[in-house]
């Protein structure tokens, strides 16, 4: 029987060409011991999404660590991978000595605070490309600390404050969102004097997803402008727009 390759070299257009969002969201450890790996991870502060176990002995537990978009699996019957052969997974944090810190405090081993001197030692404990401290200048992406669980599963703490051009945001905490939310009204506000009459969420949220997909500020704020008169349209009087479109600003 003919079949058809998964894959042609034919170029890809039209509709059928429109971006699927693709996202990453559970990964997959393996573990020796389910019930331990589950109490490691209780203690480390992450959140239990599950614990299922079924008749034929496969079971899932499922742990997502704080403000992360994506979990971690574990359980019996999961994976034919090795416990403790899953290494470097990395945990990107706003602060690694506070990340350091909760971890420590919570009874669990983490490394001392370090950054390289040369590229990939943070991969490698017996490296002697490690140097103890962060970053001199709390650069993003260059300092380190690492944890293992029970089976030798390691972790990687990053900090990370600035993504490079192009790669979103992250660490979206109180503070981050802030200011996001500061550039977001600020770019608004520039835009509203020539603007249909609309809501403000839509507007904002168009321009908060492009932030975080690795748009500009700029780019954000045309495709705010996109999603505002691409779906009330820009066509009719000022009159007509007026009794279909109500303004509402933050604070009013």
């Amino acid at each position: 029987m003919a079949t058809s390759s998964a894959t042609n070299n034919e170029p890809v257009s039209g509709a059928s060409a429109a971006r699927v969002d693709m996202k990453f969201e559970v990964i997959v450890i393996p573990v020796a011991d389910v019930d331990r790996s589950k109490a490691f991870y209780t203690k480390l502060g992450w959140r239990l999404d599950a614990d299922f176990p079924f008749d034929n002995g496969f079971r899932v537990v499922q742990f997502t660590p704080p403000g992360s978009g994506c979990s971690v699996q574990f359980g019996t019957k999961i994976t034919t991978a090795a416990p403790g052969s899953a290494q470097g997974l990395y945990l990107i944090v706003s602060q690694v000595e506070a990340a350091r810190k909760e971890l420590v405090a919570r009874g669990v081993e983490v490394s001392e605070v370090f950054h390289t001197l040369k590229p990939g030692a943070q991969f490698r404990p017996e490296s002697n490309g490690r140097v103890s401290g962060p970053d001199p200048g709390h650069r993003s992406y260059s300092s380190f600390a690492t944890f293992s669980d029970p089976d030798g599963n390691t972790w990687l703490f990053q900090e990370i404050t600035t993504r490079l051009p192009g790669r979103g945001l992250s660490n979206l905490d109180v503070s981050a969102l802030t200011e996001l939310l500061i550039e977001t009204e600020q770019h608004h506000g520039e835009y509203e004097p020539t603007a249909p009459k609309h809501h403000w969420s839509g507007w904002y949220a168009a321009y908060i997803v492009a932030r975080q997909d690795g748009k500009t500020p700029e780019e954000a704020a045309k495709l705010g402008k996109l999603h505002i008169e691409g779906a009330h349209g820009c066509g009719g009087s000022g009159e007509d727009r007026e009794s279909h479109y109500e303004r509402i600003r933050p604070g009013r």
